[in-house]
């Protein structure tokens, strides 16, 4: 799937959804559903300045594609950063790095942040986007 049909997918799912209470159950479970990373990865290396939780992103190229797995200790953090992961996971650097990422301000997530989460999320799809850099500047 393309960024853009992932992206219209997750408001499809969001618009089921008018409380924000409701909205914020949904991502806790998109991040418990998300699969644990490894210990191993959990590394000062991998984890994302200017996040007030703790949040790890690992990323690998393979086959030109970048793959991401991440984890937070915080449940809405770690749902936020699964919907991330679910975006941009398996795309190439070129698409991630030329991404507009619109289904945040679509679904209301950013108006619903706190300005630490918010600042949080920036830092998360900013790594990301340095990740698709760094790949795609070593030929990929």
């Amino acid at each position: 799937m393309t960024i853009n049909e992932i992206q219209e997918e997750i408001i499809s799912e969001f618009s089921d959804f008018d409380d924000w209470m409701d909205r914020y159950q949904m991502l806790i479970d998109m991040g418990n559903e998300q699969p644990a990373l490894p210990d191993e990865y959990k590394t000062e290396q991998n984890l994302i300045d200017g996040c007030q939780s703790r949040v790890w992103l690992w990323a690998e190229l393979k086959d030109g594609r970048v793959h991401f797995r991440a984890e937070s200790d915080a449940l809405i953090v770690k749902g936020i950063v699964a919907l991330l992961v679910r975006v941009l996971d398996g795309q190439t650097p070129a698409d991630i790095l030329s991404a507009d990422l619109y289904f945040i301000n679509a679904i209301g997530l950013r108006d619903h942040l706190s300005p630490t989460r918010s600042n949080g999320l920036l830092a998360m799809l900013g790594q990301m986007k340095l990740y698709a850099l760094a790949f795609q500047a070593k030929g990929a």
